[in-house]
This record gives C-alpha cells, sequence and structure tokens, in this order.
C-alpha cells in the first residue's frame, strides 16, 4: 500500500508546442547534465496537481504563461525510483515568448530535428512519443 512515504515524487515536463515544432532547453546545473537537453519544468509541491506545477515551473523557468494539455509518452523512473517523470503537452498564453533564465540554450525543434540534441536519458522516450503528435 502507498502512502506519502512510499510514493514517488513526481517531476513534471512541459512540451511546449508551437508551429509545428517542440521547445528544448539546455540544461546549466550540475556539471554531470550541463549542456544536456530536456522538456523545462520541476517538482510537484505539496498540495499542486501537475497542471498547477507546471504552469509554476514554466513561469519561473522561461516567463510564459502555458495552457497544459495531453500526457506525452509514459511516467519515466527518475533518481533510482524515487521520482517519476511525467511531461505534458503546452501551448503558449496570448502571445508569450520563453526567456533564456535557467537554462543555457533553447531551440524549436521540428519532428525530424528531434535527436539533433543530446536529451537527458529521461527525456528521451518523451522525445521519441513526441514524433508522431508533431508530424501531425
Amino acid at each position: 500500500m502507498y502512502n506519502e512515504r512510499t510514493m514517488p515524487a513526481v517531476v513534471v515536463g512541459a512540451a511546449i508546442i508551437a508551429s509545428g515544432r517542440v521547445l528544448a532547453c539546455a540544461r546549466t546545473d550540475q556539471p554531470e547534465v550541463s549542456g544536456r537537453w530536456e522538456f523545462p519544468g520541476g517538482k510537484v509541491e505539496p498540495g499542486e496537481d501537475d497542471a498547477t506545477a507546471l504552469a509554476r515551473e514554466c513561469l519561473e523557468e522561461l516567463g510564459v504563461r502555458i495552457d497544459v494539455g495531453d500526457r506525452v509518452g509514459p511516467d519515466v523512473p527518475l533518481s533510482g525510483g524515487r521520482a517519476v517523470l511525467r511531461v505534458y503537452t503546452a501551448r503558449l498564453r496570448d502571445g508569450d515568448e520563453p526567456r533564456l533564465t535557467e537554462h543555457e540554450e533553447m531551440r524549436w525543434l521540428a519532428a525530424d530535428e528531434l535527436f539533433d540534441v543530446d536529451w537527458l536519458p529521461a527525456d528521451v522516450p518523451i522525445a521519441r512519443a513526441l514524433r508522431p503528435i508533431l508530424e501531425t
């Protein structure tokens, strides 16, 4: 039986899609992951649902407001099972444009460019699951 101590922490990511491309961001922190690519997001805090946490993280990290859409891909285990990554599609609101505040670089990737960047291992299955979404 699960309780708060046995449930893994949830990390949410945003696959922000605009004009048939998805936003990818290069990490700057932690030397072992610096320069590798991820979907922006972060930890779900107590009392938040996934969508609320994702909207908060995108505002903090990129200065954008988003509308959260459907899940993309599977739950991806992190930290030896102590956490799980969940990624959702998202759309920018009202002409908001992402700004670099916490990342080294960002790129908008089309379906055929998804693997032109060095994704963090947890983001690889999400990038694979995004290909058919971007091709439509």
